[in-house]
């Protein structure tokens, strides 16, 4: 009987610690706290540039998934640093990941001009399920990458994603055209990869 109990209690124990890890790995470590409660949510926070060697680093690393929760005050206040970010003067971009601000968590800004208005929604934790065969002739930039855009051939035309909503809602839908062209733009800043990675993958795919 003690062994059955102590077996019991070892099994409950793994479990709670895996919950526990799984609970911190979701939330804002220290210094990203700090980094984005260093200023009010309308401050539009510094861009990192692959022309800087740490930035690059950063950039190349992958993010992790983040608790999705309208309760936390702090992803209140990233989330709206970031969105200030992408629709700065200084950037004016379509879209924006967090790992681009030099936060590692799967967040992103995009840009929707399949819908009226051509409205700016975030996203937490994105993943594309689907790409079509379908491909799509794009020009691409970057906020991360100064003074240069490429055209790149390899994006697919429709993509199924998966997402949470702030509010903790996970949801599915199927997005087109150049839309799409944003989604996996961004979701590749998710995973560490650049769209001059694609761009290299053309390449050496024409030689």
């Amino acid at each position: 009987m003690k062994r059955i109990g102590f077996i019991l209690l070892l099994v409950i124990t793994v479990q709670s610690c895996s919950s526990f890890k799984s609970i911190f790995h979701s939330r804002f470590l220290k210094d990203q706290e700090q980094l984005i409660l260093a200023s009010p949510d309308t401050a539009p926070m510094r861009v990192f540039k692959i022309t800087n060697s740490k930035d690059s680093l950063l950039l190349r690393t992958k993010s992790k998934n983040i608790k999705a929760s309208p309760n936390d005050p702090t992803l209140q206040h990233f989330i709206k640093r970031l969105y200030a970010t992408v629709t700065d003067s200084m950037s004016l971009g379509v879209g924006i990941a967090a790992p681009q601000v030099g936060i590692l968590k799967n967040i992103i800004w995009v840009q929707r001009f399949d819908k009226e208005n051509f409205p700016f929604e975030v996203y937490l934790n994105p993943k594309i399920k689907i790409y079509s065969i379908k491909k799509q002739v794009c020009r691409e930039g970057c906020l991360s990458i100064p003074n240069r855009s490429d055209t790149l051939k390899t994006r697919a035309f429709s993509i199924k994603i998966s997402y949470d909503t702030l509010e903790g809602k996970h949801l599915t839908e199927t997005v087109e055209g150049f839309t799409s062209v944003i989604f996996q733009h961004e979701i590749d800043h998710l995973n560490g990869i650049l769209y001059l990675d694609h761009l290299s993958e053309e390449v050496e795919d024409a030689t």
